[in-house]
C-alpha cells in the first residue's frame, strides 16, 4: 500500500509541477502579445532561459535556502520513495522560476539581458526562498511566534504572499530604478501610447496561465490524500469575479478583461484552501478591481513605467490574497477557520518589506557596476535585433 501512496504522490505533484511548468509559457506569450513587435522575440527568449538558470540556481542553493535539504548524495538515496523529493523540487522550482518571469514582464523593452540573468540567479538562489523558508518551512522561528502571539500563525495555502506579492514588490524597485522607456512620458506632459502589439497573443498567454493556475492551487496540497476539490473551484470563482469586474472597471478593454482573471487567481492562491466559494467570488472580483485602478494610476498618474503591470497584479493584488485569507477564510465568513487578520496581516508585511529590501539591493548594485537598461540607440531599435539580431517575423527579400 505504502509502495501505490508513494507513487500515486509522486505523480501527483509531478502532474502539477508540468502543469506550472506549462505557465511560464502564458507568461512569455502574455509579455509577447503586450510588448512592441520589437521586442517579442526578447520575451520569449528571457522567459525560457530564466526558468533555466533559476533551474540550476534553485537546485545548487535556494532549495537549501528554503528546506535545508540537498541534493549532492547519490542517486539512490534521490530515487528513495518513488524520487518523491526530486519531484517536490520540480514543483517547488517552477513557483521560485515565476519571480523572474512576473519582473520580465514589468522590465520588458530596455532592459539589459545579461544583468537581468544575475539578478534571476540572485533572486532564485536566495532572496525568495529566504523568506520562503520562514513562510513554509518554519524558518526563525517567526510562524511560532506569531501562533503563540495570535494564537494563528500566518497562512499561504498556494503563494498568494510568497511568490506573487514577492515578485512584485521585487519588480517595483527594479521598475523604478530602470527609468521609464523612452519617450514614454514626454516633457509637454503627454503620454505616449504603446499598444499591446498582439491581442491574440496576449489572450493566448492569459489562458494558458488560468489552466495552468489550477495545478500552482491544486497542487500546492503536495500528496494526493490531502487534494481538496474547494481549492479547484474557489480558484475557479476568483478567476471569474476578477475577470468580471475588469470587464466592467476597464471599460471592455481587452487588456485589462485577460489581465482580471489572473488578479482573481493571485489573490485566492492563500486561502483558497479555507474560503466559501462565494468568499473566494469576492476575494477575486476586489482583485479585478485593484488591478484596473492601479494599473491606470501607475501608469497615467504616477508615471511609473511598469509595461506588464506586475506590481498592481501580482505585488498589490498578493498582498490582498495575504489579508483577504484572514478575513474571508474565517468560519464567520463561511471558511474553515484556523486563520485570523491579525497574523495574515504580520506575515504579509514581512514578505513586501524583505522583497523591498532585497529588489532595491539586487537591482541597486547591478545598476552600480553593470548597467541595468540599454542605450537610447538600442533601444529605440528593440531588444529583438539589439540582443538576439533577428525581429519576429523577418522581412525576407524574395530571391529568383
Amino acid at each position: 500500500m505504502d509502495a501505490h501512496k508513494q507513487g500515486a504522490d509522486a505523480l501527483f505533484i509531478l502532474l502539477g509541477a508540468i502543469m506550472v511548468l506549462a505557465m511560464h509559457a502564458g507568461f512569455a506569450f502574455l509579455e509577447l502579445g503586450t510588448v512592441r513587435r520589437k521586442n517579442q522575440v526578447n520575451a520569449l527568449v528571457k522567459i525560457l532561459v530564466d526558468f533555466c538558470v533559476s533551474t540550476i540556481a534553485y537546485f545548487v542553493v535556494g532549495y537549501g535556502v528554503a528546506y535545508g535539504a540537498s541534493f549532492m548524495i547519490g542517486a539512490e538515496s534521490l530515487a528513495d520513495k518513488n524520487g518523491y523529493e526530486l519531484v517536490k523540487f520540480f514543483f517547488l522550482l517552477t513557483f521560485a522560476a515565476a519571480i523572474p518571469a512576473i519582473i520580465s514582464g514589468g522590465i520588458a523593452e530596455r532592459a539589459k539581458f545579461w544583468p537581468q540573468l544575475i539578478a534571476t540567479a540572485v533572486i532564485v538562489g536566495f532572496v525568495y526562498p529566504f523568506f520562503e523558508g520562514i513562510a513554509w518551512n518554519q524558518h526563525f522561528g517567526f510562524q511560532a511566534w506569531l501562533k503563540e502571539l495570535t494564537g494563528d500563525e500566518f497562512h499561504d495555502f498556494a503563494g498568494s504572499v510568497v511568490v506573487h506579492a514577492v515578485g512584485g514588490w521585487i519588480a517595483l524597485p527594479a521598475v523604478l530604478l530602470l527609468g521609464a522607456r523612452s519617450n514614454r512620458y514626454r516633457k509637454d506632459g503627454a503620454i505616449s501610447a504603446h499598444p499591446p502589439s498582439s491581442i491574440p497573443f496576449l489572450a493566448l498567454g492569459a489562458w494558458i496561465l488560468i489552466v495552468g493556475w489550477f495545478g500552482f492551487n491544486v497542487m500546492s496540497a503536495q500528496t494526493l490524500d490531502k487534494i481538496s476539490g474547494l481549492v479547484a473551484v474557489n480558484s475557479l470563482m476568483a478567476m471569474v469575479g476578477g475577470t468580471l469586474v475588469a470587464l466592467i472597471a476597464g471599460k471592455n478593454d481587452p487588456g485589462f478583461v485577460h489581465n482580471g482573471p489572473l488578479a482573481g487567481l493571485v489573490a485566492v492562491c492563500a486561502g483558497s484552501d479555507l474560503m466559501h466559494p462565494m468568499g473566494a467570488l469576492v476575494v477575486g472580483a476586489v482583485a479585478g478591481g485593484i488591478f484596473v485602478v492601479m494599473f491606470t494610476l501607475t501608469q497615467n498618474k504616477w508615471r511609473i513605467d511598469d509595461v506588464l503591470g506586475v506590481w498592481p497584479l501580482h505585488g498589490l493584488c498578493g498582498t490582498w490574497g495575504g489579508i483577504a485569507a484572514g478575513i474571508f477564510g474565517t468560519q464567520a465568513l463561511g471558511g474553515l477557520g484556523g486563520i485570523n487578520l491579525t497574523a495574515q496581516l504580520a506575515g504579509t508585511a514581512l514578505g513586501v518589506t524583505w522583497a523591498l529590501v532585497g529588489g532595491f539591493v539586487v537591482y541597486g548594485v547591478l545598476k552600480m557596476t553593470l548597467g541595468l537598461r540599454l542605450s537610447q540607440e538600442e533601444e529605440f531599435e528593440g531588444a529583438d535585433l539589439t540582443i538576439h539580431k533577428i525581429t519576429a517575423s523577418p522581412d525576407r527579400e524574395a530571391s529568383w
